[in-house]
This record gives structure tokens, C-alpha cells and sequence, in this order.
């Protein structure tokens, strides 16, 4: 199935505060013979995430083993509040069908009013601790270059119908005067690039922002600048390869990518950088992070992926490719934390889940404050101690 509109809608929704029951709705309204047959529909909820409700459903038949039982679960996962300020769910859906064309993602076997249905991958979900084992992070780098190699970057982007901002205006009307800004002006801040893409998604985070007193005016004026900057420094130079799709969390044994809603075209050397970042997990443990050695492995092992299944000609010169990406992932070191910063103060104004948004935008933004004074120089002019994460990324 890769048309939308050959997917299943149900006009249902699920609620937090009667979670079983409309759950049960929902997938009961999926897969009506599950009610009358034997054995119980049950529940697990999944905390590994901090933006939606994650739900796996199972029907415990009568002799099955757990194997079984897990072959035929499904996930429900109902969108966080508020967060199609954050996420086109429509670009979401359409990304998640073509993955799952490739093989790449389960199948996607419905979508009702706040959420989506789709096939559970037996497994389990990495943990920082897990990201920095060896045979971990090979399998992350060869799965990550095959998506990077074998996915059309416009087909998710041209099936999605462009949504504007229009949860931004929700979202911020009743105590804002700020405009709604068109797709045009979000799209502005990369022309001639496929729309939308990380940058663009920025832009559209950081316009969301509220700006109800001058404090948040000035936060989104700097955030802006910062943003800008950002771009003429990174977005228009030649990258490796071509634009990638974000990736997430895998599980293992084999490895897949789990998690698709912030999937958009981005520079490698952007997801990457990203990855690396998610060693140190929320707690953001730059000590966790990976060593210039352990990249360069990493990158190494990438690239070999990659130049398979992109078929790069017989005689490539793979270590150049892996110099180059490894010189370009060191550039873009504090991007993630511009970009999670953003988020997460989105998150700390709309998000109900039990999470410090602010205090993990202030570590991650201060990630890319800290790049920042590497790169153009001010912290050695300012005489300033190099940052924790700064001297960890510098260890061989």
C-alpha cells in the first residue's frame, strides 16, 4: 500500500483519561473478529518517548506463545497535544508508506482522528548505554546508509500536500499578535531546495514560538539570527551524498529504525552529528558521546554500507568518502542542539507529558552556543574554558 488514500481512516479518536476503552475502539473497529474470540485484548504502554502515547495492543490467545502473540500486536500511537505545531502528520503518513513500500518500516495499516495503527516489530528499544556498544553502532551505521542510499528523497515530499502553520495560529492566537507566517516565507530560508527539509523545519519551529511579552521576542529574534546564520554557513555548501532521512531509535536483533514522524530531508552529515548526540540520551551525558576514533569507525563502516547499496562505481576511493563526511558530521556537531532546543520549547508549552522541556532546552541550546564559540572563534578570544562536550568531541 503506497497511496493514502488506500488507507484505512477511523473516525475515532483515542483519549487519555479513558485510555483502555477507546483504545479497545479502535482496534477492535481494525480487527472486529478480536472481540468475540478467545482471549483478552491487552495493553502495554511504551514510555521510551517523550512527544505521544504509545500503546501496544495484543490478544493473548489461548496457546500462543509470545512470538505468536507478537506477530499479529499492533502499536496505536496517539499524537502528543498540540503537536502538529511541531509535526506534519500528513508528510508523517506519507513517509511511513513509503518506508514501508521499501521495507523499511512495518506496515501502516490505519489512521484515526489523533493517531496512527501499524504493525509491532518484535524487539527492544535501544538505550543510550546500548548506542555505544560496538556491534550496536555498526548495525545503526549500515541500516542508516541503506536508508540514506536507497530512498527517493522527493517522492514522501511531493505526496504530501503542503498544510501551512496553521497549529502555530491555534496554538498561540488567544495571547499573541504575531502573524501566521505563509509556507512561502518558511520555505524562503532554503530556496531551490526540496520543501520542506531540516532548515525548513526549524524555521517553522522558531515562528511558532510564542512572543507574548518582549523577553520571548528577543529569545526568538536571537533564535532566528542564530538560525540564519546557521544556513549560510552549512545549508548551501555541497554535502555528501544526498539529503537523508532522520532517523530514530532502533531496536535490535535485527536492527530497525522504529520511530518516523520527524523523518524530512537533511543533510548525512546532519543525521549523523544527530545520532552521535542521542548517546548521551535526555540526560545529555557528553561523556557518553562518541570518541573522534569511534566516529571515524563509525562513519568508515557507514560509507562501505552506503557505497553498496548506492552502487558507487568499482575503485571508489571509500576513505576519501570517509574523510570528507567525517570533516563534514565535525561541522555540524551543534545543529541538533539548535534544532532539539527549538523543539523542546514548543514541547514545554504544549506538551502534557511529565517532562522538564524548558531545562532540556536550555542544555541543548547551549549545545549550539557552545559550537558556535568554537567556530567563530570567541571562546578562545573570550579566554573561556572549552565546554564539557566540546573537549569530548575533540578525544581521539
Amino acid at each position: 500500500m503506497d497511496n493514502r488514500k488506500d488507507l484505512r481512516r477511523l473516525s475515532l479518536s483515542y483519549t487519555p483519561i479513558d485510555s483502555h476503552t477507546s483504545a479497545s475502539r479502535l482496534v477492535l473497529t481494525l480487527f472486529p473478529d478480536w472481540e468475540h474470540a478467545e482471549g483478552a485484548l491487552e495493553f502495554i504502554r511504551f514510555k521510551d518517548g517523550i512527544t505521544n502515547t504509545l500503546l501496544k495492543a495484543i490478544k493473548r490467545r489461548p496457546g500462543y506463545t509470545e512470538e505468536q502473540i507478537d506477530q499479529e500486536s499492533v502499536l496505536v500511537r496517539a499524537y502528543g497535544k498540540g503537536t502538529d505545531v511541531l509535526i506534519d502528520r500528513e508528510k508523517e503518513a506519507a513517509s511511513h508508506l513509503l518506508l514501508a513500500k521499501s521495507n523499511l518500516a512495518p506496515p501502516l495499516l490505519a489512521r484515526f482522528q489523533n493517531g496512527l495503527i501499524y504493525k509491532y516489530i518484535r524487539g527492544q528499544v535501544c538505550t543510550p548505554e546500548d548506542l555505544t556498544r560496538e556491534p550496536i553502532w555498526r548495525g545503526v551505521a549500515r541500516r542508516l546508509a541503506e536508508w540514506h542510499a536507497m530512498l527517493p528523497i522527493g517522492s514522501a515530499e511531493n505526496e504530501s500536500a503542503t498544510t501551512g502553520v496553521d497549529g502555530a495560529a491555534t496554538l498561540f492566537s488567544s495571547s499573541s499578535t504575531q502573524c501566521v507566517p505563509s509556507q512561502e516565507a518558511i520555505n524562503a530560508i532554503t530556496p531551490g531546495k526540496v520543501h520542506p527539509n531540516v532548515w525548513t523545519v526549524m524555521q517553522k519551529w522558531i515562528l511558532a514560538l510564542p512572543t507574548t511579552d518582549d523577553a520571548e521576542k528577543e529569545r526568538q529574534a536571537t533564535l532566528q539570527k542564530a538560525l540564519e546564520q546557521t544556513v549560510e554557513d552549512l545549508a548551501n555548501v555541497p554535502n555528501l551524498g544526498n539529503d537523508g532521512v532522520r532517523m530514530s531509535y532502533p531496536s535490535k536483533n535485527p536492527l530497525h529504525f522504529i520511530d518516523y514522524e520527524y523523518a524530512t530531508p537533511a543533510p548525512a552529515a546532519f543525521d549523523l552529528a544527530n545520532h552521535f548526540s542521542e548517546w548521551g540520551g535526555f540526560e545529555c551525558r557528553y561523556d557518553n558521546l562518541p570518541s573522534r576514533s569511534t566516529r571515524h569507525a563509525f562513519i568508515t563502516e557507514y560509507i562501505a554500507t552506503y557505497a553498496k547499496h548506492a552502487k558507487l562505481p568499482a575503485g571508489t576511493d571509500l576513505s576519501s568518502y570517509t574523510c570528507r563526511l567525517s570533516t563534514e558530521v565535525d561541522l555540524y556537531r551543534g545543529v541538533p542542539g539548535l534544532y532539539w532546543g527549538v523543539w523542546a520549547l514548543i514541547q514545554a508549552t504544549i506538551s502534557q507529558i511529565d517532562f522538564d522541556y524548558a531545562s532540556y532546552a536550555k542544555v541543548r541550546l547551549q549545545e549550539y552556543w557552545d559550537w558556535r564559540g568554537e567556530v567563530d572563534g570567541s571562546r578562545k578570544r573570550d579566554r573561556r574554558e572549552t565546554p564539557l562536550r566540546e573537549r569530548r568531541w575533540a578525544q581521539e
